[in-house]
């Protein structure tokens, strides 16, 4: 029991001395009263004219320069001063609207072109096109075409050389209903000048006229009925309002019939025989054609807001 005691003793009297020396501890750091400021020593920051020692913090504080315009600078830095009222208006940027619209609009436009992928024969092609924009990327149009033929120095080769003479046929005319697609939208500066241009896709299914061209002139010819899918791709500059230059890439795909090479063997046969006995072949006729559209009304008139 005596043990007990002692060790209970030992336990109190070791809390009490804990306690007191806390106690000590913060009694000895000065308490901050949040009611009243901090005096400053009266050498560092009174006056005699104030012993406070407050200070006013409109004199303490340096005023700030007030920058003035360079003197080499424009008028408008001139008038610009610190503290002016500011129209917030002035910083909105506008975006430039397209400056050509085709929506509901027609599209009158006369082509010329060329053929690309025959080194025999090529045809020169005088285009007529029609279109009407229901969207302003999307229009449904129809288009007609007038072929003329010029043989190349290659046919003429072929023949003195190898002693054959080539099959070839030539193009008569040819029409189609086509649809427009317009992706894209571009614009270029140039001299100076922002340049407007734009990128169109066209799909179409028509018909072409073509003609035998037979190897012996005493020959009767025949003419063929070719359906032709096509498909292409414009660049359009814009002009004017109402005018625009156009370069397009079209590829008319038919599947036209050519004199067979048996022909004249036969000194008895009929024309009707010889067409029996054509060869149908491929045919992708890829031309480069040159255009300018007009368009009416020959104005338009935006209906939304910058």
């Amino acid at each position: 029991m005596r043990t007990v005691s002692r060790f209970a003793l030992c336990i109190l009297l070791t809390l009490l001395f804990g306690m007191t020396t806390q106690a000590q501890a913060q009694e000895a750091e000065p308490e901050i009263d949040m009611g009243e400021p901090e005096a400053a020593p009266t050498g560092e920051l009174g006056t005699a004219a104030d012993p406070s020692g407050e200070i006013d913090s409109a004199a303490a504080e340096p005023e700030a320069a007030t920058p003035q315009p360079k003197a080499g600078g424009s008028a408008k830095e001139k008038e610009a001063a610190v503290g002016d009222a500011r129209d917030s208006w002035k910083d909105i940027v506008v975006v430039i609207r397209k400056p050509f619209l085709k929506m509901n609009r027609i599209e009158l436009a006369p082509y010329t072109g060329l053929t690309l992928n025959d080194n025999m024969i090529r045809h020169f092609a005088l285009t007529a096109q029609a279109s009407y924009w229901l969207t302003d990327v999307l229009a449904v149009g129809g288009e007609g075409q007038y072929f003329s033929k010029n043989t190349l120095e290659t046919f003429d080769l072929v023949a003195r050389q190898d002693r054959r003479l080539p099959t070839l046929n030539e193009y008569l005319y040819g029409g189609a209903l086509n649809f427009h697609y317009v992706p894209m939208y571009a614009k270029f500066a140039m001299f100076k000048n922002i340049v407007h241009l734009e990128g169109m896709f066209t799909l179409g299914i028509g018909v072409t006229k073509s003609r035998v061209i037979p190897r012996d002139p005493a020959n009767q010819s025949w003419d063929n009925t070719l359906i032709t899918p096509n498909l292409g791709f414009s660049m359009r500059v814009f002009l004017t309002k109402f005018m625009t230059l156009n370069l397009s890439f079209r590829d008319y795909i038919f599947n036209d019939k050519y004199e067979s090479v048996t022909r004249g063997e036969d000194p008895n046969e009929t024309l009707e025989q010889a067409m029996a006995a054509s060869n149908g072949q491929l045919v992708n006729h890829i031309m480069f054609q040159v255009g300018l559209s007009f368009w009416f009304p020959t104005s338009f008139r935006y209906t939304t807001f910058r």
